[in-house]
């Protein structure tokens, strides 16, 4: 089992998100993680697609995301060719004495503390997956209230891979 990052550009049209995932859901593919944002020119959306499978299941992903009619491209993101992150912010309980030594795992993650409440802390970290994982084990003493995680967004490093569109 291998896990594959699709970097996807498709045509900014309403339900493209939707069509994508359908595509998976119907052909039973799982999808580890999907992210999606507008690119720099707006007629255009940047879909990273995480799955994981085997190499027929794999390839099978890429013919079959080709053939929609709103991708535009589509990229194998390799680990070694490419930068991948991910954001996390995690609401944690903690008392004025606990503060301070979250905030120190904090810092030694350059996480920002983006928000404070008598009773609670919120950090933001952005990062590589185990970077991240790396953060919340350190986490693990004390009480997690909430989690949010955007899932992986990657581009290809180098600009000899670059795409563009007319």
């Amino acid at each position: 089992m291998r896990r594959q990052v699709y970097s996807l550009i498709v045509d900014n049209n309403p339900g493209v998100l939707s069509r994508i995932a359908g595509l998976f859901s119907r052909r039973g593919y799982s999808i580890d993680s999907i992210t999606a944002g507008k690119t720099a020119d707006p007629r255009f959306t940047r879909i990273t697609v995480v799955s994981s499978g085997d190499e027929l299941i794999l390839s099978q992903i890429e013919k079959q995301v080709r053939k929609l009619e709103d991708v535009v491209e589509i990229k194998l993101l390799k680990d070694d060719d490419a930068v991948y992150r991910e954001l996390i912010m995690v609401k944690i309980r903690a008392n004025a004495t606990q503060r301070a030594e979250i905030v120190s795992v904090a810092d030694i993650f350059r996480a920002k503390v983006v928000d404070v409440e008598k009773e609670s802390l919120m950090i933001e970290l952005t990062g590589n997956q185990s970077k991240l994982e790396a953060f919340l084990n350190l986490l693990d003493g004390y009480e997690i209230l909430e989690l949010a995680r955007t899932g992986i967004t990657g581009l290809a490093r180098g600009i000899k891979d670059v795409t563009i569109i007319e």
